[in-house]
């Protein structure tokens, strides 16, 4: 259920406590415990205090006085990135901490600032520095949240319904509207109780012990079999997950895509990577993971206003393109009777703010109008080049893949009318996760 709330709440009691056991802290055994250096491995199962990435796109995993950098490596100093943090780390932890998404406010005021959280204070941080002015009390920032807090994430627009900041504490989820700073007070008692919370390419996660769970940010539901453990799949662990059974693909695309938003896709065998997600890293996952109906791999995918299609075989799916990926109803279709050819093709793609999807099949491509009803191919064009794998038109022109390497073209045209061969370039194993 949905409470609107605008009460401060108050972190006095906690204080008092804090004050009441002041003697006990300063205690030279419990100093050392809740100071010590002694560097912790991930790998062995950790409950994170906070996961968050800065504005690069590097993930930052906390843990009492230290942190990882990134999926792999070993725990050093917190101190050592964020050393603002240490004057006030008596505590030798941050509660929760998460990067803002606030493009629509003032560029310079907080988008991509991380911000982190102790006890009642907010630490604002741009490029590892204190921003001016801070700590803060939470309230002064973040009216109607509470102090103490177990972890935080951001949900942009589109994921949730406006730019927001999902606050956890215990089972109560606080959704704190950037633009007008109103809180909505959530019970999500099916959740475990989240120890930190992260958003990565697009998806949520609560984690809690070693393990962590998949939700939807606005309603919570966990769709899935989770929990699930953390080392197999947000670390690279010898024994476990991508340093056990990881193998990467060879540099041969199947598909790639492109919609209106920029978000990009490169398809290979059963796994898909986002291409334009600097800002979360980049990863493989399974096609299944966004769009659960599709097994294997792909022929060729491509967008068109809000839809996404995509082509397997005699078949196509067409998805609404805004997360999580919705297949529409009625789909898969034969792809006779949605395009008007047979299957399989090579490879497809459609420039922007145009409706002539190009096919090609073969050693040939077909140019089919997406807005004619019913749909045909109404030209087509041999082509110089043969075995293309996947095709992309993008701002630089159309990129053509034929197994390691691509070709640039500057537009569909000259593709089609061309007769020498552009320069070969290629292909990024860093770039697509794929190794030559």
């Amino acid at each position: 259920f949905t409470v609107q709330t605008t009460s401060e709440p108050t972190c006095l009691i906690y204080d008092e406590l804090i004050q009441l056991n002041a003697p006990f802290l300063d205690h030279p055994h419990v100093q050392e415990d809740s100071h010590h250096h002694a560097k912790f491995d991930r790998c062995k199962g950790i409950e994170f205090d906070a996961i968050a990435p800065d504005e690069k796109g590097n993930t930052f995993f906390f843990k009492g006085d230290h942190l990882w950098k990134g999926f792999s490596g070993p725990a050093e100093l917190a101190n050592g990135t964020f050393k603002e943090l240490d004057e006030y780390h008596h505590l030798g932890h941050v509660d929760a901490a998460f990067r803002m998404h606030n493009k629509d406010g003032d560029p310079l005021k907080d988008h991509d600032h991380i911000f982190f959280f102790l006890g009642d204070k907010v630490f604002s941080y741009y490029n590892h520095s204190l921003e001016k002015g801070y700590p803060l009390e939470i309230q002064q920032v973040f009216p109607g949240i509470p102090c103490h807090l177990d972890a935080a994430v951001e949900c942009p627009k589109g994921e949730c319904i406006t730019d927001s900041v999902l606050f956890f504490k215990g089972h109560e989820v606080y959704s704190f509207d950037i633009k007008t700073k109103t809180v909505k007070k959530k019970l999500w008692n099916h959740l475990p109780n989240c120890t930190s919370a992260f958003r990565w390419l697009e998806h949520y996660y609560c984690f809690h012990g070693h393990n962590f769970t998949r939700f939807n940010p606005v309603s919570g539901e966990v769709e899935g079999n989770y929990p699930k453990d953390a080392r197999r799949y947000f670390m690279r662990c010898q024994d476990f997950g991508h340093g056990a059974e990881h193998r990467k693909p060879r540099c041969k695309l199947d598909a790639m895509s492109m919609d209106d938003t920029g978000k990009t896709y490169a398809f290979i065998e059963s796994m898909y990577i986002r291409l334009d997600s600097h800002r979360d890293g980049s990863h493989p996952f399974p096609i299944t993971r966004s769009w659960k109906e599709v097994s294997g791999r792909v022929d060729a995918v491509f967008n068109h206003g809000d839809r996404i299609y995509i082509i397997q075989g005699n078949q196509i799916y067409i998805y609404k393109s805004a997360t999580p990926y919705t297949l529409i109803e009625g789909y898969p279709k034969p792809l006779k009777d949605e395009l008007g050819i047979e299957g399989p093709v090579n490879a497809a793609f459609l420039c922007a703010n145009e409706h002539v999807v190009h096919i090609i099949k073969g050693q040939k491509m077909l140019d089919i109008d997406l807005a004619a009803t019913p749909r045909a191919a109404k030209s087509e064009f041999p082509l110089s080049i043969a075995d293309i794998d996947a095709a992309i038109c993008d701002a630089e022109g159309v990129k053509v893949y034929v197994g390691a390497k691509y070709y640039l073209y500057q537009s569909p045209r000259i593709l089609a009318m061309g007769k020498i061969m552009p320069v070969a370039h290629k292909i990024s194993p860093e770039k697509f996760g794929c190794e030559e």
